[in-house]
Parts: structure tokens; sequence; C-alpha cells
């Protein structure tokens, strides 16, 4: 008789995803470079996007784990060649000991969709090499380093070709990222950025790539359904041979159940001792976070509805009118539940930090404890953010009594 599934309550499961995760209790009072190196380590992926009416959201993610750390850190690590840059779950900083999971896809790019214009490149072969040859002789280079002539600017559509070329070679890994320069990037030639790498020796077979990043996502997210799986590196749809259940009866992965749930989930071996601990209940919740929309714990739709009961949706491209919570709402996450979404803004040239709307969910209850929680979290991301005036002045009418 197969033995029975160990058997996790819903609020375990969520608690052993938040700890690894690292928001299962509070940041450490100190941190330091280096675990914001083992973060992402952690983590896997670290994505990448611009928009700064908070934190751009590869410093919050950190934030949400390691509190007070200082941004730079992030940049060093990627000029230090700890870190590099390329396509995962989409743009992301990722660990330069995982290169090679990359490396197949730069060397056969035609799959990236967007990612790659094959077309453009077969048009624009002499553009390409021109700008290659000006990064080999003159080194380190920005987009912005070429003159725009026509004097457009906007999407990709409009790009400079210059640009597109950098981008271009960037997909087919010609090119790296070398470091940012006020978060633009500044690229140089693979072979200078990272010389350590050698494709006669280190190229690894593109399904013993994908094999690896079925794992990988499963130690990153703690614990997973086999739906949740692809998505995590934007794996498309898994080979059989690279199911999570063929992996599991290949000792690869560790199988349980949700109380509730039809299918089963999927944990790393590495967390087995952290999965007794959910089994326990040992795994106890404290922390209070705003996390970012694309933070890995609420980027996955889909996930964060059956884990959370947390219908989440990034409303910034959505018409104005059309919003129903704000421009960049930040989930708030308390004691291992999401209990609503925060919309704010950094006036930095003020030192000012506007919370323009807290919407909590229906199922939240309101408390003095819950207020306080928020508040103090508020506070100290304000801090860090370098905006210590916390405006709450929006919120006077609708949370007066517990201000």
């Amino acid at each position: 008789m197969t033995p029975a599934l160990p058997t996790l309550t819903l609020a375990a499961a969520r608690n052993l995803h938040l700890a690894v995760q690292q928001l299962l209790n509070a940041p450490p009072k100190s941190p330091t470079k280096q675990q914001v190196l083992q973060t992402i380590r952690n983590m896997a992926i670290l994505q990448i996007d611009t928009i700064n009416v908070v934190a751009r959201s590869p410093y919050l993610v950190l934030w949400s784990r390691l509190g007070n750390f200082q941004n730079r850190w992030l940049e060093e690590l990627l000029e230090e060649g700890k870190l590099f840059e390329y396509w995962a779950h989409e743009a992301s900083f990722l660990p330069i000991e995982d290169y090679h999971l990359y490396r197949h896809k730069m060397i056969a790019p035609h799959g990236m969709g967007w990612k790659f214009n094959h077309n453009w490149l077969a048009d624009n072969k002499k553009q390409v090499a021109l700008v290659k040859k000006h990064i080999k002789n003159n080194g380190q280079t920005r987009s912005a380093d070429f003159e725009r002539k026509e004097g457009k600017a906007g999407g990709w559509w409009e790009w400079k070709p210059e640009k597109r070329a950098l981008e271009v070679m960037f997909t087919m890994g010609e090119l790296m990222v070398a470091r940012r320069h006020n978060f633009q990037r500044v690229y140089d030639l693979r072979e200078r950025v990272h010389p350590d790498w050698d494709d006669q020796r280190d190229l690894v077979d593109p399904m013993e790539c994908r094999r690896q990043q079925v794992l990988l996502s499963v130690k990153a997210l703690g614990i997973a359904k086999a739906g949740w799986i692809p998505d995590y590196f934007r794996m498309g749809k898994l080979e059989k041979s690279i199911a999570p259940a063929v992996l599991t009866e290949q000792g690869a992965l560790l199988c349980a159940r949700v109380k509730g749930w039809d299918e089963p989930v999927y944990v790393h071996p590495v967390h087995a001792g952290l999965l007794q601990q959910a089994l326990a209940g040992e795994l106890k919740a404290t922390a209070t976070r705003l996390l970012s929309p694309f933070d890995p714990v609420v980027w996955d739709r889909k996930r964060a509805v059956e884990l959370f009961d947390f219908d989440y949706r990034l409303e910034c491209y959505t018409p104005e009118a059309k919003r129903r919570y704000g421009y960049f709402t930040l989930p708030i996450l308390r004691r291992g539940s999401i209990v609503g979404r925060l919309d704010a803004k950094a006036h930095r040239s003020q030192g000012r930090f506007e919370v323009k709307s807290l919407h909590l969910e229906e199922r939240t209850k309101i408390s003095g404890a819950l207020m306080k929680d928020l508040l103090t979290c508020m506070q100290e991301f304000a801090q860090w953010h370098g905006t210590p005036d916390l405006d709450l002045s929006a919120l006077k009418t609708t949370f007066s009594d517990l201000l």
C-alpha cells in the first residue's frame, strides 16, 4: 500500500512558502550586501521594472525581505559579476552561477518572441556590426551614448537603431549588462563581462537546463502545484520527462497535500526540514510587509488566488477612469495573509511619502492591532525611501478612528 502523503493546512502551506521567500518574519536589523546576494539566489530571480512612483521593483522586493538595505549593493553585485541580467520571468537580475541555464537561449534566440526580431536583424546587419565595433573599440556603452537624429522617442517601435542593435545583441548573448548608471543599462562584450565562460566547455543540454529550472522553481516557491511551476521562468508546457510527478518518482522532489486541494503539491528536498516544521505547525508568520507588484509571491495571479485568496491585477496599464484601486498598488502582507493593497507615491524632493489610498480585503478584520502593524510598516517604508514625512491625509475620512 502506498503511504498517505503528508497533509498541510492552507495556513501551513502559506507559511512554508513565505518562509522560503524570506517573508515569514521581520527582516534583519542590519542587512548586509552578502544577504542581498543570498536573497536573490534564494528567489533565483529578481524581476526588473522601471516604474518609480515608489522604489523601483527590484529594490522594493529586496526591502520587503531585508528592510533597510543599501540600494547601491544591487548595482555593485552586478558590476562585480556576481549577478547578470537576462530574460527569465521577464527582464531580471540573476545569479551568475545560473548563467548556464540561459546560454542556449542566447545562442538560438528565435523562440524568444518579441524579445528577438530576426527580420530586423537580417535587415540591419551592418548597423549591428557598427554598434558592436564601437563597443569593442570604446568599451562600455549606453544607449544614450548614441545621439538620436530623428527627434523621436517612444516605445520599442520608435527605438533608435542603435538601441535596437544593443537589445538584439543582448538577447543573443553577444553583449551583457556590465553595470547600471542611474538605472540605465551599460553594455559591454560578453567575453569582457563574463570571461570565465567557455561555450565549448560549459554549455549544458537545453533539456537538462529545463529540468534544473523546474527544480529551481519548486525550490524558490517552497511549495508548488504542478500548474504553478512553468510560470516562474516562463517555461511554457513542460515535457513529460521533467513533469514534477516524474521528478518525484526519481527522488528529485518531495510530494505532499494541502487540505481542501484535489491535486498534490511539491517541495524541494532542501526544504524537507521546513516541511516538517510546517506540518507540526511550528512556522509562525509575524511579518507585515508591503510587496512589489512584481514580487514572486504575487506575480502569478492564479497562484495568488489559490494560495492567498487574493485577486491582484496591476492597474498602471489600465486607463485611469477604469482603475479600481490605483496606479501602482502594493499588496499588504500581514502575518501570513495578504490583507489589502496600498496606493502610494514617494515625493522625494519634498521628503514626503503620500498614501493615496488603502483598500483592505472584505475578509480582513479591521482592528487597532492591524492598523498599528500597517502604520509601523508604512513608516519604515517611508524612512527607507528618504521621505520620512508620512502623509496619511487621504485616509483620514475612512480610517479616522484608527489613525
